[in-house]
């Protein structure tokens, strides 16, 4: 299946780029994240820590187990703060 990833921060920064459309077999976002980090260098470092990274799913903030099928967008971000 083919699904629009999205970087954003410290995120887009360390892979270089904001955006791309990914071709998975993944199952989850957790198994979406282990394709990426077994790309190259760059993904591994930029999740080598999930739990200094958010997710969510066609715009709704959803935990790592989340399964993909069906799924159209998925954003990866740091934590979000406010004050």
């Amino acid at each position: 299946m083919k699904v629009q990833v999205l970087y954003f921060a410290w995120l887009r920064e360390r892979i270089g780029r904001g955006r791309e459309i990914v071709e998975t077999e993944a199952a989850t976002v957790a198994e979406l994240v282990a394709e990426l980090r077994a790309r190259e260098e760059r993904y591994d470092l930029a999740f080598s820590d999930m739990t200094a990274i958010r997710c969510a799913v066609d715009q709704a903030l959803a935990p790592v187990e989340t399964p993909l099928e069906g799924v159209r967008e998925v954003a990866f971000f740091p934590p979000m703060t406010g004050g």
